[in-house]
C-alpha cells in the first residue's frame, strides 16, 4: 500500500482541470483519476450511472494484478492497459508511479487519440504529484503534532 498522501485545494483544482481539458480533447465519456489504494481522487464526465467507489477499487486491483503479471515476465510494471468492449472501451495508465488515470471512451474517440491526450495530461499530472510530494515534504510537513513537546503536553494538562 503507498501512503496517504495530502490533497491541497489548489492542486485539486489543478487535477480537475487537466482531467476536464482530457475527457474534453480525447473525447472521451468519463475520466477517473485513482490511486493506488483504491481511493478515487478526481471524476469528471458522465459519472451518474457509474458506481465511482467499485470503479476505482477495482481498477487498483487490475494495476495490482497486472503487476504480479509482469514481475513473472520480468517487467517492472506495465504503465498501460487497455479494454475493448462492445460499446465502451478502457484506457488505464499508471501516472508517476503513483496515481491511475483512466478513460473511457466510446466509438466517438480512437485509441490513438486517448493515448495522444493520455500522454500530454499524465505528464501534467506528475508534475503536479510531484510538486504536491515535494510540498508534504517540506518544512512543518510532518505530523501535526511534531512541534508539541513533553512541555507543552504538561502544561495543557495541569492546572
Amino acid at each position: 500500500m503507498q501512503p496517504q498522501m495530502v490533497m491541497y485545494d489548489e492542486e485539486f483544482q489543478h487535477i480537475s482541470l487537466v482531467c476536464d481539458r482530457l475527457a474534453r480533447e480525447a473525447n472521451a465519456k468519463v475520466v477517473f483519476l485513482v490511486d493506488k489504494n483504491g481511493q478515487l481522487i478526481a471524476s469528471v464526465g458522465a459519472t451518474e450511472n457509474l458506481d465511482t467507489t467499485s470503479l476505482a477499487s477495482l481498477t487498483a486491483g487490475n494495476i495490482a494484478a497486472t503487476g504480479g503479471l509482469a514481475k513473472l515476465i520480468g517487467e517492472k510494471e506495465f504503465s498501460i492497459l487497455f479494454h475493448e468492449g462492445e460499446r465502451d472501451n478502457l484506457h488505464i495508465s499508471i501516472v508517476g508511479g503513483r496515481v491511475i488515470l483512466v478513460v473511457i471512451f466510446d466509438a466517438r474517440s480512437s485509441l490513438g487519440l486517448v493515448r495522444l491526450r493520455v500522454r500530454k495530461a499524465s505528464d501534467e499530472l506528475a508534475k503536479i504529484f510531484e510538486a504536491l510530494t515535494k510540498k508534504a515534504a517540506g518544512p512543518g510537513a510532518g505530523s501535526p503534532f511534531a512541534e508539541i513537546t513533553d512541555d507543552d503536553i504538561d502544561s495543557l494538562f495541569s492546572e
